[in-house]
């Protein structure tokens, strides 16, 4: 059967049950930026610049902690930094709602460093918890709860700032991600697997894996999320120039369902796909979707064959690095990824709405469709030029810099 990959995946003793606390502990994150937003905007009456201002010092934080708190875990293992990531977040997102602006923005900047780092870890822990012929599947299900968990989160946040106020709603995501914290504790999913655990500990230097070729593969991964969030502005442009606004949250609803769509079936493959074919033809599939006019449907219906691929490309980045790192450096080298994925966002977003605001939103996908292409042509000879480094290694003294791929 088709679905027999995903019956050998849920076999796996606590696969589901992380999957499942992972997808539960990852929707008050990402409800986050939003409820901050619309804190500063609605509840303290200030400008969208100033709303900016604290999700940008949180996402930085975010950016900066991800990769510590997974040297972290490596080093001292999950638990000390669940325990203090946990505690951090429930401090801040139970008084934020009552800090002026200023102190708002620092102890924005503060919880975005100490954040808790539940894809990073959920992702680290698969790759130790499911044998490597099956982390396709297990990579492929939890981007599709990615998917649902960005869908959920922000909409909850709306619904939370405009029905109840800033402190209920803040407090709800602290509720929240002291629950995914508490909850991460006690399941205390490995980081690594019995045949990694019976290894000698050897401690793998930074640059005998963070290679040309993973820097290549990063790249990537923050084009992805470049096109993803470029793509969406672009939506929301074409279709408020045409007067369809109410049909947005619809029509961005769709879009996410090709997603977790062609994450469930990349997950059934028996092969994958490099990631730089995966985000190629994402670039390649959505420079056309400018040429769209007409009904709204018309663009939801364009946007098809690039739907399909964004879950599949996350996971095949993800897929990917599983593979090229060490067992002891894959929580630091997941959390880079975790790092290159809000930067690929982050910068996506001003320069989208630049060219929106200069040419249309039609330009938009062109623009995201070239930053995909252009990405995976510069990292194309890296990628072919590049080297792994064995998994483990007896002596760190014979611990080479690269191995042939």
């Amino acid at each position: 059967m088709a679905i027999e990959p995903y019956r050998r995946l849920f076999r796996l003793p606590g696969v589901g049950v992380l999957l499942l606390v992972g997808l539960a502990a990852r929707v008050p994150t990402t409800a986050m930026s939003m409820a901050l937003t619309l804190h500063v905007v609605e509840t303290l009456k200030l400008d969208y610049v100033m709303a900016g201002t604290v999700t940008a010092a949180i996402t930085l934080g975010m950016a900066v902690g991800s990769p510590l708190a997974g040297r972290l875990v490596d080093r001292y293992g999950l638990r000390p930094v669940l325990i203090v990531t946990t505690a951090a977040q429930a401090l801040f997102w139970s008084s934020a709602w009552k800090l002026p602006f200023p102190v708002l923005t620092g102890a924005a900047l503060v919880a975005g460093l100490l954040a808790l780092p539940v894809f990073s870890v959920v992702r680290q822990c698969l790759a130790a918890m499911v044998p490597l012929e099956q982390r396709r599947t297990a990579f492929s299900f939890d981007s599709m709860f990615v998917e649902v968990s960005y869908m959920t989160g922000p909409a909850l946040a709306v619904a939370g700032i405009t029905v109840l106020g800033s402190g209920p709603t803040m407090t709800a995501i602290a509720v929240g991600t002291a629950g995914a914290g508490i909850g991460l504790l006690l399941l205390n999913p490995p980081t690594r697997s019995a045949a990694e655990l019976a290894e000698p500990e050897v401690r793998i230097p930074r640059r005998a894996w963070l290679t040309p070729r993973m820097v290549a593969l990063l790249g990537t991964a923050a084009a992805a999320t470049f096109v993803l969030t470029a793509t969406e502005l672009a939506v929301v442009g074409t279709m408020k120039d045409s007067g369809h606004t109410q049909w947005i949250g619809l029509a961005v609803g769709i879009w996410c369902f090709y997603s977790l769509l062609g994450g469930f079936l990349y997950g059934m493959l028996s092969r994958g796909f490099s990631p730089l074919v995966l985000i190629g033809l994402i670039g390649l599939l959505t420079m056309p979707v400018a040429l769209v006019s007409g009904g709204w449907w018309w663009l939801v219906l364009a946007l098809l064959p690039s739907g399909l691929l964004c879950a599949p490309s996350l996971s095949s980045t993800v897929e990917t690095l599983s593979r090229w790192v060490p067992a002891g450096a894959r929580g630091e080298a997941m959390g880079l990824n975790g790092t290159a994925l809000l930067i690929g966002g982050a910068a996506s977003a001003p320069i989208a709405g630049k060219v929106i605001d200069l040419y249309g939103a039609s330009w938009a996908f062109v623009v995201a469709g070239a930053a995909g292409v252009v990405m995976v042509l510069v990292a194309l000879p890296f990628w072919r030029r590049g080297r792994e480094i064995a998994p483990v290694a007896a002596d760190p003294a014979k611990v080479p810099e690269e191995l042939p791929a």
